[in-house]
């Protein structure tokens, strides 16, 4: 029933591109000290959320219609000033983005948390 509902996909998407884009920040982190490695991320989630428009199907019946999400296939090397050795992770911005992704997730539950409540408010159940 939950997953029927566009704001409830949207915020699945939403809690799933935080984690993707989490995982990345942390390789980051993890490879601040690695010659040569290249910091990566992933688009914003509003330029990875699009509505209508191609639609991209891991399984038949998955995502029918309405806006999809695009997701964390599209992780992309991020330009930056490199260090001698030719890592351009700094640790400074990777924190930043990492509150934000935090921020993101946080939302993501939020909005679960407030259909849920609203649902069960509709069916006549208290809490």
């Amino acid at each position: 029933m939950f997953e029927k509902l566009q704001i409830v996909r949207m915020a699945q998407a939403l809690a799933g591109h935080a984690g993707a884009r989490q995982g990345e920040i942390a390789r980051n982190i993890a490879n601040a000290d690695t010659p040569g490695y290249r910091a990566r991320d992933m688009p914003d989630f509003a330029a990875a959320y699009a509505d209508g428009g191609g639609l991209r199907q891991s399984r038949p019946g998955h995502l029918e219609s309405g806006s999809t999400y695009r997701g964390a296939a599209e992780i992309c090397v991020t330009k930056g000033a490199a260090s001698p050795d030719g890592n351009t992770v700094s640790l400074e911005t990777e924190m930043l983005k990492a509150a934000e992704v935090r921020q993101q997730h946080d939302m993501a539950l939020a909005i679960y948390r407030s259909t849920s409540r609203i649902l069960r408010l509709s069916l006549g159940r208290q809490g």
